[in-house]
């Protein structure tokens, strides 16, 4: 499985395995198993998800760093990966590790379609 290299492309092949729906599924089990108050709607837009999203990433950082890591470690994030980012601009890394959250929620939900 070769994973997207943006935000764009994942939403894009998301689409067309029309597993939209399953990848919001997946998000909300796995910050509902990290005891974090959020609730994706199965209906929210991918501009939606990716503000909230990289909004929850950003806030759990600044003020609930256990949690992120929490997070992290239930999503399954690689931890190699989240070192290789730059910290030093808060609101950057935010985004960069939503991206490996969703690439990684992404890869669970393309290998129970293609293997189950």
């Amino acid at each position: 499985m070769q994973l997207p290299s943006t935000f764009e492309k994942l939403i894009e092949e998301v689409n067309q395995s029309d597993l939209y729906n399953k990848l919001i599924l997946q998000l909300n089990k796995d910050f509902l198993l990290a005891n974090i108050d959020l609730d994706f709607h199965e209906e929210i837009l991918p501009t939606s998800l990716k503000f909230l999203l990289h909004e929850m990433v950003y806030k759990l950082i600044q003020e609930k760093f256990t949690e992120y890591l929490n997070l992290l470690y239930i999503i399954d994030v690689p931890e190699k990966q989240v070192k290789a980012l730059n910290g030093d601009d808060l609101l950057k890394l935010s985004e960069e590790v939503s991206f490996l959250i969703l690439k990684r929620e992404w890869q669970k939900v393309w290998f129970r379609n293609n293997y189950s």
